[in-house]
This record gives structure tokens, C-alpha cells and sequence, in this order.
């Protein structure tokens, strides 16, 4: 996620780092760099204009220029700026006074609109909340029972009407349907269109009429950049959209889009997909995002998915086992599980400051399959003793578990790349900066 500005803003941040003071011109010098990256990176120009005479602004003063560490307290400027951008602080989902809520999504053909609809009913539900979907795409082939697939994947009820063409109505009858039926969310699948047309935006109005919606949220991809921004100002100038739920921004190295739509629109990012399953939908922090895009991590999200996916029992043992030293390759074969329950130890690294680049950190099923194999191809005192392993008994560890010695140091560079994080989070740096009080490792 946005590798390619975080690796062009390092760069840029090289014009401060490694002088005792800096100057005016060095400032300057700099931020044309930041602006570089910005520009490379599809934001929107109006928006990096803003920022970069923002950030110049303040640090040309005399809180940077007179400073100690100036370099680092350019970077915290850049972080606030990030930061102020995508909205400062989480925007939470309007519930109304008197149920159901009914959230509109709205978006072009495409952008995932009816997997992020299954997507928010999922994440409600496990809120504690009874969400209704209701399929109001009466045009595109096959939308309705791909609504239905998502429904029954999160365990949630869809509402159809069969052989019915008028959405409005559909929409209208679900919400009457969620009351008899006692359910408090009401989430509207409505047509999109390959590009904005008249015809479109008058059939939501009318939903929007009709149905008085308490969230209109706009779905966009990501990685279209600039387009997303487009799209994003003339639907909230045609339905005044109250949020953006990004997609796809797992694969979006570049990151234009999520630090333009707020700016451009003045309506906040809300949810970001991150992945194809159902679960993958994170509420938008754009201090954790800006922290994220700066290279700096993103603790707070990992431990929250880490509260969420592992088991607490075993994670009371593996923290008592990292404080005693005693963390062994059993131990780091159950880890592994629990942390592809996470999205994997590549996701997790990347949340981990400084830690992003590492490599060996993906994860698959396969992969773990033939880890168990070699760890289970080795002696009791190989896997509590790693550093033992030398050529000689890694030739029959690898030949015993059917794989190769490649595959052998491959398990034991990542035991050693989770054993420094491990280390991060059992009372080493992480708990002296007084972040969060008892990890759930």
C-alpha cells in the first residue's frame, strides 16, 4: 500500500536529514522534492499545491529552523499536514435516532459496490446490529444474485422483489420490509453505470428522495487515481454524498486518491478495502494512513486485528514464552496461523515501523503446510535451539519433510524476522513509548 510514494517521500526527506541546522533554502529544496512525489503519485494538483505551502509555511519558522532536530520536526509537520488532509480524525458512521438506518451506496459500475455493501453488513453485524441488503441494481446481468452470494457469505438477508424494475420502489419496500422485521440497518445495492449519466444520477435522487437515507456513501477504486477524484466531486455535487468507501487500496502503490477525495469533495474517506474477502473492510484512520504512507507503521491498527484474530489463550502463553526467551519454532508455526488470520505476516510487517521492506514475509497455506513439515522433520532440541541447524542437519531435515534446504533457510530467516518483532512488542521499545498498556501477544 502507496510503496512507491513512501519510498519517493524518503528520498525527498533526504534533503533534511544529516545537517545540524537547516536554512531557508534547504526547506525550499526539500519540499520541491515532497512536491515531486506528490505530483508522481496522481494528487491532485490543487491538493499538493495547498500542502506544500502549508508545510513550507511552518517550518520555514522558527519551530523548525531554530530547532535541534529540525529534520525530524520537518517529517512531524508532514505528518500533521497528511493527516489534516485525509480528515484528521475517523469519521463514524451516522446512525439514525429512530431505526432502520438506511445507507445508500452509490458508485460507478465496477468499483465494488455490491461486495462492499455484503462487505459493511458483515462488519455491522459483528457491531451487534441486524443490516438488511437490498437489491436495487435492477439493470446489470446478474447483479442481484451476486448480492445474494455476498448475503449468504456474511450471513445476512437480502431483499428482492422478482421480475420488479423500478428501484425506487424496491428501495422504498425494503425499508417497510426492515421495520416488520425488526432490523436497525437497511444498506441499498443501487445501478451503476460504466460513466456518469444523466439518467443515473436521477434514478439515485429519487432514492435519495424517497428513502431519506441517514449515509450516502460513494464507492471508488483506488487505483483509477485521478479518475476516482473526478468521480467523487460530481457525485457529491449531484447527491451530496456524506462519505467514500475506498477499494482496492491493498493495491494502490501510489496513494492519489486517498489524499485528494477529502480535500476535493470536503466529505470524508470512511472505509477502505483491503483485500477480497468479506472481512477485509477497515474503518479510515488518516492519522494511522499518514503515519503508514510516511514509513512510520501503523501499531494501533495491528494490534486492534491482532485482539480480533487471535486466540487468547494461546497469545497469553506466546507473550509469557517472549519473556522468558523460550519463543520456539512450535510456538512461531502457531503464530504463523493466527497471523494469516490477520492477512498475513507481510500485512503485519508493514504495519511495523521501520519494518516494511523485510522479505520471506508472505505467507500462503502451501507455505505453511511445508513449514509444519520441516519443523516436524526436526529433533526437540532443533526446534527449541534453531541456531544448532548446520548444513549437515539441514540436508536431513529437508529430506525428511520432502522439500529442499532452501526451504529449510527460508523457515528460519522468517523465525528470526518474527523473533526481533516479537521482541518489538514483549516490553521492549514499543511499550517505553507508552503507546498501549498489555499487547494481545
Amino acid at each position: 500500500m502507496f510503496q512507491s510514494l513512501t519510498e519517493k517521500l524518503s528520498e525527498a526527506f533526504k534533503h533534511f536529514r544529516n545537517k545540524g541546522k537547516l536554512t531557508e533554502k534547504d526547506v525550499r529544496d526539500g519540499m520541491r522534492a515532497v512536491k515531486m512525489a506528490l505530483l508522481s503519485a496522481d494528487v491532485n494538483f490543487l491538493v499538493v499545491k495547498d500542502f506544500v505551502n502549508r508545510v513550507t509555511e511552518r517550518a520555514v519558522g522558527a519551530e523548525v529552523l531554530e530547532s535541534l532536530v529540525p529534520a525530524q520536526q520537518v517529517i512531524k509537520i508532514v505528518n500533521e499536514e497528511l493527516t489534516e488532509i485525509m480528515g484528521s480524525t475517523e469519521s463514524k458512521l451516522v446512525i439514525a435516532p429512530k431505526p432502520p438506518t438506511v445507507i445508500m451506496m452509490v458508485g460507478l459500475q465496477g468499483a465494488g459496490k455490491t461486495t462492499h455493501s455484503g462487505k459493511l453488513a458483515l462488519m455491522l453485524k459483528k457491531q451487534g446490529k441486524t443490516p438488511l441488503l437490498a437489491a436495487c441494481d435492477v439493470y446489470r446481468p446478474a447483479a442481484i444474485k451476486q448480492l445474494q452470494i455476498v448475503g449468504e457469505q456474511a450471513e445476512v438477508p437480502v431483499y428482492t422483489e422478482e421480475n420488479a424494475k423500478d428501484p425506487v420502489k424496491i428501495a422504498k419496500n425494503a425499508i417497510e420490509y426492515a421495520k416488520k422485521q425488526l432490523r436497525d440497518v437497511v444498506i441499498i445495492d443501487t445501478a451503476g453505470r460504466l460513466q456518469i449519466d444523466e439518467v443515473l444520477m436521477e434514478e439515485l435522487q429519487k432514492i435519495k428522495k424517497e428513502t431519506d437515507p441517514a449515509e450516502i456513501l460513494l464507492v471508488v477504486d483506488a487505483m483509477t487515481g485521478q479518475s476516482a477524484v473526478d468521480v467523487a466531486k460530481t457525485f457529491n455535487e449531484m447527491l451530496d454524498i456524506t462519505g467514500v468507501v475506498m477499494t482496492k487500496l491493498d493495491g494502490d502503490t501510489r496513494g492519489g486518491a486517498a489524499l485528494s477525495v477529502r480535500h476535493i469533495t470536503g466529505k470524508p474517506i470512511k472505509f477502505v478495502g483491503t483485500g477480497e474477502k468479506l472481512d477485509k473492510l477497515e474503518v479510515f484512520h488518516p492519522d494511522r494512513m499518514a503515519s503508514r504512507i510516511l514509513g512510520m507503521g501503523d501499531v494501533l491498527t495491528l494490534i486492534e486485528k491482532a485482539q480480533e484474530s487471535f486466540d487468547e489463550k494461546k497469545a497469553a502463553e506466546l507473550e509469557e514464552k517472549m519473556r522468558k526467551q523460550r519463543f520456539t519454532l512450535v510456538d512461531y508455526l502457531d503464530a504463523m496461523a493466527q497471523m494469516k488470520n490477520m492477512g498475513g505476516m507481510e500485512s503485519m510487517m508493514a504495519m511495523m515501523p521501520g519494518m516494511g521492506g523485510l522479505k520471506d514475509a508472505k505467507v500462503d497455506e502451501k507455505q505453511l503446510e511445508r513449514q509444519a513439515a520441516i519443523i516436524l522433520s526436526m529433533t526437540k532440541k532443533e526446534r527449541e535451539r534453531p541456531e544448532i541447524i548446520n548444513s549437515s542437519r539441514k540436508q536431513r531435515i529437508a529430506k525428511g519433510s520432502g522439500t529442499k534446504v532452501e526451504d529449510v533457510n527460508k523457515l528460519l530467516r522468517q523465525f528470526e524476522q518474527m523473533n526481533k518483532m516479537m521482541k518489538q512488542f514483549s516490553g521492549g521499545k514499543m511499550k517505553r513509548l507508552g503507546m498501549f498498556g498489555k499487547l494481545p501477544f
